[in-house]
C-alpha cells in the first residue's frame, strides 16, 4: 500500500474510533471575528437581505454580512481575514455593484457581498478626467457608467465603448467584457482598460 493511502486509512480509523476530534469554526463565530478588523468602512447586517438578490430574480443567497468599504485596503483586509479562516470557513466573498448579475453572481450565501458602490460614495470626487494627449479616466469599480459619462462630458469627452445601459457599475461591466454597439468599432469595454488595481489579499 501507498504511504499516503495508509496515512488516510489510519485517520479515517481515528476519526471513527473518536481519537480525534475537528473544530468546524461556527458561522456566528467566524464572522464575529470580522469585527476585530480595523477598516474605513463597517460591516452591515440588516441589508443582508437586499444583497440576496439581483436583477435575474433566479437566486437568492442571503449573505452573513455585507461589507461597506471605505477604501480598497477594507476589500484587501477582508479578503486576507477570510483567506487566514482557512478551507473550514464557511465563508465566501462576493463583489456586488448595481446587482445586475443574472445567475446569483453577486451574491455570496452564508459570505459577505461587498458593496462596491460604497467605495464610489467614500471618495470626495471618485471619477478624475485626465485630458491632454493621452486622455483617460480614473474610476473606483463602483461607480456608475453614467456619472463617468457626465464627468467625461464636462470635459468634452466620453468613454470610447461602453455597455447600451449606463445605470450599472464599471466593475460590472469590465467583469463581463463590457460587449456594447460599439464593441465592433474600439472593441469591448476591457480593450479599453490601461490599469487595473486588483485586490487578492495576499
Amino acid at each position: 500500500m501507498k504511504p499516503s493511502i495508509v496515512h488516510c486509512l489510519k485517520l479515517l480509523m481515528l476519526l471513527a474510533l473518536g481519537g480525534v476530534t475537528m473544530h468546524v469554526p461556527d458561522e456566528d463565530d467566524v464572522v464575529a471575528s470580522l469585527g476585530a478588523l480595523r477598516l474605513d468602512g463597517h460591516f452591515s447586517f440588516d441589508d443582508a437581505h437586499a444583497a440576496a438578490r439581483d436583477f435575474g430574480n433566479r437566486c437568492s443567497l442571503l449573505p452573513a454580512a455585507v461589507l461597506h468599504p471605505g477604501s480598497v485596503s477594507d476589500v484587501a483586509a477582508t479578503v486576507r481575514r477570510v483567506f487566514q479562516l482557512g478551507r473550514s470557513s464557511p465563508l465566501t466573498v462576493a463583489a456586488r455593484g448595481h446587482g445586475h448579475s443574472l445567475l446569483g453572481q453577486s451574491q455570496a450565501a452564508g459570505g459577505i457581498v461587498v458593496k462596491m458602490e460604497s467605495l464610489a460614495a467614500a471618495a470626495a470626487r471618485a471619477v478624475r478626467v485626465h485630458g491632454g494627449a493621452s486622455p483617460h479616466v480614473d474610476a473606483p469599480g463602483g461607480e456608475l457608467w453614467i456619472n463617468v459619462l457626465h464627468e467625461t462630458l464636462k470635459h468634452g469627452l466620453a468613454p470610447r465603448s461602453w455597455t447600451d445601459y449606463l445605470h450599472l457599475t464599471v466593475g460590472g461591466t469590465l467583469s463581463n467584457a463590457g460587449v456594447s454597439g460599439q464593441a465592433f468599432r474600439h472593441g469591448p469595454q476591457v480593450s479599453n482598460v490601461n490599469q487595473l488595481e486588483i485586490v487578492t489579499g495576499l
